[in-house]
């Protein structure tokens, strides 16, 4: 029996609505930043994520080069420092590591991250405090921190990574343009860095929303971490590629060193980030605030 003409524009009218109302609800699936709770996190500086494992007093450093505004090569190194150092972000105790981007044998950033593992095994970024600097002056600090303004935590890597699974959030603070994403992007793979050969290697696609079909892809290994870094797509233009040359488990002296030096970025985040980072409690020594949150 057909329908009359009336009948079958509010039937097609109404099958419409359906099928908007279901690509809407898929569309709001991927949420701009990550539910987070404290609660969830009972052990989070004990970060022992198979991808991701992060041990005080451990340092990794990465070396490679990128082009330039001018299109010119630059060296890029970085030098990642796990410290023994603990800040309480929004209620849940993190660890703080510090890092280093070398350009050309300058100081171009330098960066307190803070990280934290939830009950399930995923570890979260619970902020950042760079400070970006101009033939050797500070020039900035977009600094984000979770709770404060419009800082969300971010997944840094799932627990159990999966090809196929939805994207995440990193970290979210559009006032600062900070809309970090990632994916899954392949499994299985073999890379070769100066550190050693790896097998089984996980890629991260990671994007943001400021910079549409510019990627980097991280490589990451078992019990080891980010051991490269490539980039994909028409719109990332640096081309920045970095590589691991050296994981180093630091001696007290130079751990010392290192806690002392995140210390005096922390003083130095306190005055620039005013509106932000002092909001936050200094941080402390790890054997000073175990079993604290």
């Amino acid at each position: 029996m057909s329908l009359p003409r009336s009948c079958y524009a509010a039937y097609s009218a109404a099958i419409a609505l359906l099928l908007f109302a279901g690509w809407a609800s898929a569309a709001g699936q991927q949420k701009d930043y990550e539910d987070f709770g404290a609660a969830k996190f009972d052990h989070s500086t004990a970060i022992t994520n198979e991808w991701c494992p992060l041990q005080p007093g451990t340092r990794f450093t990465w070396d490679g080069s990128a082009i330039d505004e001018e299109g010119d090569t630059e060296r890029h190194s970085s030098t990642f420092t796990v410290t023994d150092l603990t800040k309480v972000i929004a209620g849940v105790r993190t660890v703080v590591c510090w890092d280093r981007g070398i350009v050309d044998g300058e100081l171009e950033e330098s960066e307190l991250i803070f990280f934290a593992q939830d009950n399930n095994g995923n570890v979260w970024q619970l902020g950042e405090y760079p400070e970006e600097y101009d033939d050797g002056k500070f020039d900035k600090a977009p600094c984000w921190m979770q709770g404060v303004g419009d800082g969300r935590a971010g997944i840094m890597m799932p627990a159990k990574p999966k090809p196929g699974a939805a994207s995440y959030s990193e970290g979210w603070s559009p006032s600062i343009k900070f809309t970090d994403r990632a994916v899954v992007d392949q499994m299985g793979q073999t890379t070769k860095v100066p550190s050693g050969s790896y097998d089984n290697v996980l890629v991260i696609d990671e994007w943001d929303q400021e910079e549409p079909n510019a990627h980097q892809l991280k490589y990451y290994a078992r019990g080891v971490g980010n051991v490269r870094v490539g980039w994909r797509g028409e719109g990332n233009k640096d081309h920045e590629e970095l590589e691991l040359i050296k994981i180093e488990q630091l001696s007290a002296d130079d751990l010392a060193k290192a806690r002392e030096d995140a210390l005096q970025l922390e003083r130095s985040a306190y005055e620039h980030s005013k509106d932000v980072f002092a909001n936050t409690k200094p941080s402390e020594h790890a054997t000073a605030s175990a079993g604290a949150r």
